[in-house]
């Protein structure tokens, strides 16, 4: 027995020992002397307490080079992922769950479109360059380091990251900003199914004469219906963060304590481990740039120094088309287009899935672009759906638009770099120390003919498809300089000078009045101090917007014990405090509201797949102003009911359904018991994986559009909250040195290491941490210092 003891003793201290050397194997090493081949010149990488990475080289082509090593040792699973994910890649790791997302993103052309882009790039100019010197520094990292702990999990076999990869990537960030595979479907289902009376709630022209000929049928709308939630689950499938909205404003130096201009933004988007963004602090002689990065990207996509500074918000402008195509009774590989029967190219792309025998895809294409209905295979419908996409028809130097911008000091510069920036539609905010703030909608905005709106599903064999080119960049939206002091984008519809019409899918204009009640106020000078209580407001005029004509009817259904509830509903201001019970009870009556007046017209489908649009936003207040309105009724009942009837319902439904869930006591009501935020590693999907890599579960504040944007998906409580602040960052060009900034989760997305998760509560709590800039604060919050240097 002694014997017995002191070997499972042994064997127990040697699995821990191999265990702690197999864990320290995988961690970061942000001290020490490395060697890498093409190294010009040594190059210094200071890591502050954060561990944010501040990278000191000779040249250009050292510093991206040395960009690539760091980001890949801190995120180098990350890359793999979104490369896969945008290359239609996933099932090969993850198996055949994951075949639907890759189907899905190999029909929307993304792979075959980078290829055929990397293989005609110019890799003379300054832009290539530097992604050619990031991918070098990325590949040698992974080239002579063990491969990170999911690599093990998941079986992932290392291979070269290459341009193509990056270009994908981009194309991964335009597709998740499209809004228009979840919206045309349902608003040309409402159109064409139940007709111009439900239109109404959505403030959309009616066309009658824009109804698809030959009308879709029954399946069609199921496969248009599955293809709409197939788009909305692509990427929360694979783990990885969606693109959803975003604030930012710059205030001239008229308006600030400091007389300088300032500059604060944060951009929204899904939570995940590890965050979108790596923050890394870039420098050699002539240039210098504190930036946020996202993977597989060497420039920064926001990004200041002491001269100049930017931030970005969605554009949401509509540079998606869905197009229905006529084909030929004779040839079903023929459609009409422009009076005649055309063909349609096809092609075979093979998608390896783990566990089974490969996939073969055949994918189509109109002269429209591509079928993508061709996602669905045999659930697809008999009318082939193709895609007019932006992000494919336009020459989109993206990549050298971001390269300059990283390096625009002046307002020309900014305004060059911005107008090579075609899709995804991005609002560039910009200020300078010098005192000039500006604001460019930057896309190539479609030319369609005139009367037809895009909102819904275009007739393929009618002109209305076609485009007549693109708006001059002088014609988007924009401001420089503007006589009020402010600037302010909050994925509102924009008002161009030139009168244009936008056609987008554009965000409830709640959080832009909030910000704009705040920066119109001329009594207020603006500082970094008063900037951050505008980030994290949790207010929103939204709530008695909706609230107003409801209450009076809720007032007369509330029972006797419910007098209470409905007081706090009457007197909440709509600020969504951890605190606070009626954030609760209204965030409750919204999705009630909405399943009780919608559901029954729409089906199960296509009602899930509605309340993940935008327009529900805009269509709730308009429904709940008219008590005329066809949605009241229920179809599946043998009376009419009117809106006193179906609001009564939404009440008590949703009293019932709070009741169930949170109990009795009202006070076990309060909004941070129902709204949480945990932040999910791709294999944290997965029990008991998710103990070892997700962060949280945090209670948070805020909610849907407010300022501090933490939002959840409209539903029943509780809800967990989707997307937010990816960073908020502040910068005053009195002193840019002093700026502040918060990574929601950490700098890392190693397990174990110590910048995993150490920024979380600090995020929750609306902390913020300083980003170094000047040399006497780098080497003061020097903790690790890393040198490459170059193979002797």
């Amino acid at each position: 027995m002694k014997l017995i003891l002191k070997i499972l003793t042994v064997i127990f201290v040697c699995a821990g020992v191999l265990g702690a050397w197999y864990i320290y194997s995988k961690q970061p090493i942000r001290s020490g002397e490395v060697s890498l081949t093409n190294l010009q010149a040594p190059v210094s990488v200071r890591y502050d307490e954060r561990g944010v990475p501040h990278i000191q080289a000779q040249n250009e082509a050292d510093m991206y080079r040395t960009l690539g090593y760091v980001h890949a040792q801190d995120r180098l699973f990350q890359m793999e992922m979104v490369r896969r994910l945008a290359r239609g890649e996933l099932a090969a790791i993850l198996g055949p769950k994951l075949l639907v997302t890759d189907r899905l993103f190999r029909t929307l052309g993304i792979r075959a479109h980078a290829d055929a882009y990397a293989a005609k790039m110019d890799t003379s100019t300054p832009a290539n360059k530097a992604l050619a010197a990031y991918l070098d520094g990325i590949n040698q990292y992974q080239n002579i380091h063990p491969a990170p702990i999911e690599f093990d999990i998941l079986g992932i076999t290392k291979r070269p990251f290459t341009a193509a990869d990056t270009l994908s990537v981009a194309g991964y960030m335009a597709y998740s900003f499209a809004a228009a595979f979840r919206t045309e479907p349902v608003l040309t289902y409402v159109r064409d199914q139940l007709g111009a009376d439900y239109l109404e709630v959505f403030d959309l022209a009616w066309h009658p004469e824009g109804v698809v000929s030959p009308p879709l049928s029954t399946k069609d709308w199921h496969g248009l219906n599955r293809l709409a939630h197939i788009s909305q689950q692509a990427i929360s499938d694979s783990g990885l963060a969606l693109f959803e909205g975003s604030n930012a404003w710059a205030v001239s130096g008229s308006r600030t304590s400091s007389g300088k201009p300032l500059l604060a933004g944060d951009p929204h988007i899904g939570f995940a481990v590890p965050s979108v963004w790596y923050e890394a602090h870039l420098s050699y002689p002539g240039f210098e740039l504190y930036g946020h990065h996202q993977a597989l990207n060497p420039v920064a996509s926001l990004g200041h120094n002491m001269d100049f500074g930017w931030s970005i918000t969605m554009f949401q402008n509509d540079d998606i088309d869905l197009i229905a195509e006529k084909l030929n009774p004779d040839n079903i590989n023929q459609v009409w287009y422009q009076g005649q029967w055309v063909e349609l190219q096809s092609r075979t792309e093979q998608i390896e899935v783990k566990g089974e025998d490969p996939v073969t895809l055949t994918l189509r294409r109109s002269p429209h672009g591509p079928i993508i209905n061709d996602a669905l295979g045999e659930h697809s419908g008999k009318t082939p759906i193709a895609m007019w996409w932006a992000f494919l028809e336009t020459d989109n130097p993206i990549l050298d638009a971001f390269y300059q911008l990283n390096r625009a000091d002046t307002l020309a510069k900014a305004r060059a770099a911005s107008e090579k920036i075609h899709a995804p539609g991005l609002n560039i905010i910009w200020a300078n120390a010098s005192g000039d703030i500006g604001w460019w909608a930057a896309a190539q905005l479609p030319l369609r003919p005139s009367g037809v709106n895009p909102t819904f599903i275009l007739d393929g064999s009618s002109a209305e498809a076609d485009k007549l080119g693109f708006v001059p960049f002088t014609d988007n939206p924009q401001q420089e300089n503007p006589e009020r002091g402010y600037i302010i984008s909050a994925n509102y519809q924009p008002v161009p000078d030139s009168g244009i019409e936008v056609p987008g899918y554009y965000n409830l204009p709640a959080r832009g009045i909030r910000l704009e009640q705040r920066l119109s106020d001329n009594s207020v000078q603006w500082n970094v101090q008063n900037s951050q209580a505008l980030q994290l407001d949790t207010g929103s005029g939204y709530a008695q917007l909706l609230l107003k004509p409801l209450l009076p009817i809720i007032k007369t259904a509330a029972s006797a014990d419910e007098k209470e509830l409905v007081n706090l509903l009457s007197n909440w201001d709509g600020d969504h405090k951890t605190d606070e019970v009626a954030a609760t009870i209204f965030n409750q009556l919204v999705y009630q509201l909405a399943f009780e007046a919608m559901s029954d017209e729409m089906g199960d489908g296509f009602f899930a797949t509605l309340i993940r649009t935008r327009v529900i936003d805009f269509a709730l207040p308009r429904l709940a102003e008219d008590p005329d309105s066809p949605w009241w009724d229920n179809q599946k009942t043998s009376v009419t009911e009117d809106r006193a009837a179906t609001v009564t319902v939404a009440w008590r439904e949703s009293l019932k359904h709070l009741r169930i869930t949170l109990g009795n006591n009202t006070a076990n009501w309060q909004w941070g018991a129902v709204h949480t935020l945990t932040h999910e590693h791709p294999l944290g999907q997965q029990k008991p994986l998710d103990i070892l890599f997700n962060v949280g579960q945090f209670a948070v504040p805020g909610g849907h559009e407010t300022p501090n944007n933490l939002s959840h998906k409209i539903g029943p409580a509780p809800w967990s909250v989707a997307y937010g602040p990816s960073t908020r960052r502040l910068i005053d060009f009195a002193d840019p040195s002093q700026s502040l900034g918060i990574n929601p989760v950490g700098q890392s997305g190693v397990l174990f290491d110590q910048h995993y998760r150490d920024q979380a509560e600090s995020y929750i709590n609306g902390q913020y941490h300083k980003q170094y800039l000047s040399e006497a604060d780098v080497a003061a919050n020097t903790e690790d210092t890393l040198q490459l240097v170059p193979v002797k």
